[in-house]
């Protein structure tokens, strides 16, 4: 395992412009949030968030909240997007990020704030920090992505690159704040971080009228647990669903148990979304709320972040697109012809990622497909195939040829191809051509010939082997 790195001296933090050196941790000893206790949650109430609105009205941006005509038109349901991602750092983590900062007391403004995140968090608290002078300390695991280290440190953040995960970057932060007297803000739990998300939910029915229900994205709980309060308490029969990555269902479980229990969490784009543990506050908030949850799989939040690039010319990151993902999956039937709002709550996605989502979208809309085609091997074989491909109108992304390992013809070559097409019904049209011309063809995701792989809802057909019928 490669050694932890701390960006600051002897991993130390700047405390009153001095250095303060932070002990290390012992593995034995009990690092505790006094504000996110499990035996005694806080529950936020709906003035806590009308304060929030009050006090921070005038430093954070007012964002959008608008009618989405084509996606409207394609799910059949009255779509409106509230669009937190045109947040000044690119999330509604600014919400509770300011109102927690002001809420400090004149010493704890002057001592600073200490904070674990592996991205949205860090940078909110960063840049309000700068924005209102209160010293900010943000522990960031080494997985964290480089643009959004260097982001903080544009803020102003004093950032430590420490742990390998952000459950040992969290244990740090702790640690800083008992040295130090630093307050230590958890992003998701912490009472005001709650009060400030909710102020989302107050924007929203100001800003759509006769709203049927609201669809919004679940990572540790704090957004829909502020929201969900302001919302319910002004109009109680908005229906509020909950969606959670299938990859780290934290919230649903621990609806089901009636508790807060930990989850495995797995690798997911909804990567803001992955809390193995729900916040205790947000849990104890919001559990009253909330009418229904739904989990959604990784392609359907490939295919909304697409969509979202196609039609509302918005780059949205994994967890910001769960809510629409829910919606494009049909887990959500019974709001069609209804009034949803779904926030898009961040749009902080590296640009890789982006690309990656974006393929995984085109092959889940059937527009970028795979298949296997066994071709004479002798002088135009291969041309052949590509002339077929291209008079289709099919566009021929990648090819690859092997022999080796082919038990039929010795003079037969078998050809693998990516290629993007219109939509389904024309990757429909280039499957029946192959199979008219060359008979078998092995079509879809999985290249296995021990046998079929299991159907997938999205491609155009089953990755099967397929054969054409004798008349």
């Amino acid at each position: 395992m490669p050694a932890e790195e701390a960006t600051s001296p002897s991993e130390g933090v700047q405390v009153n412009g001095h250095l303060e050196k932070s002990s290390s941790i012992s593995a034995e000893e009990e690092l505790f949030d006094p504000m996110c206790d499990p035996e005694n949650p806080i529950v936020v109430k709906f003035q806590d968030v009308s304060a929030a609105a009050y006090k921070i009205r005038n430093g954070i941006e007012r964002t959008p909240c608008t009618k989405s005509v084509q996606l409207s038109a394609l799910t059949g349901i009255d779509l409106h997007f509230k669009k937190e991602f045109l947040q000044q750092t690119g999330s509604f983590k600014e919400r509770g990020a300011r109102y927690t900062l002001m809420a400090l007391t004149k010493e704890q403004q002057k001592i600073g704030v200490v904070a674990a995140s592996a991205g949205n968090h860090a940078l909110a608290l960063s840049y309000h920090g700068n924005q209102l002078g209160i010293p900010v300390t943000v522990v960031m695991p080494i997985i964290a992505p480089l643009m959004k280290v260097n982001l903080c440190r544009q803020y102003g953040g004093n950032v430590i690159v420490k742990g390998a995960d952000i459950g040992v970057s969290r244990s740090h932060a702790l640690k800083i704040g008992k040295d130090t007297g630093m307050v230590y803000i958890n992003g998701y739990d912490h009472p005001h971080i709650l009060a400030g998300q909710g102020t989302m939910g107050l924007e929203i029915v100001e800003q759509v009228s006769d709203i049927d229900a609201v669809v919004i994205p679940i990572g540790g709980g704090g957004l829909i647990a502020g929201s969900a309060l302001a919302i319910k308490s002004l109009y109680p029969s908005v229906k509020v669903i909950g969606v959670e990555s299938e990859r780290c269902a934290g919230f649903t479980e621990s609806m089901k148990a009636g508790k807060v229990v930990t989850v495995g969490a797995q690798s997911t784009l909804a990567d803001g979304l992955a809390v193995p543990t729900v916040g205790v506050n947000a849990f104890a908030t919001a559990r009253n709320y909330i009418d229904q949850m739904v989990t959604v799989g990784e392609e359907f939040i490939a295919l909304a972040i697409l969509r979202l690039v196609e039609m509302e010319k918005a780059v949205v990151e994994g967890a910001g697109a769960t809510g629409l993902a829910a919606v494009l999956a049909g887990l959500l039937p019974e709001l069609k012809g209804k009034r949803v709002v779904i926030p898009l709550c961040g749009g902080n996605i590296d640009t890789t990622v982006l690309g990656r989502c974006i393929e995984r979208g085109l092959a889940a809309d059937g527009r970028l497909c795979r298949f296997v085609v066994t071709v004479s091997d002798r002088p135009g074989g291969i041309a052949e195939l590509c002339k077929l491909i291209a008079k289709l109108g099919v566009s021929l992304k990648d090819i690859f040829h092997e022999r080796a390992w082919l038990t039929s013809d010795i003079f037969s070559v078998q050809v693998k191809c990516v290629v993007e097409t219109r939509d389904k019904k024309h990757a429909e049209q280039l499957q029946t051509e192959l199979l008219r011309r060359y008979g078998n063809v092995t079509w879809g995701p999985d290249f296995d010939y021990s046998g079929p792989s299991p159907p997938h809802p999205l491609l155009v057909s089953s990755s099967t082997s397929c054969q054409a019928q004798d008349p």
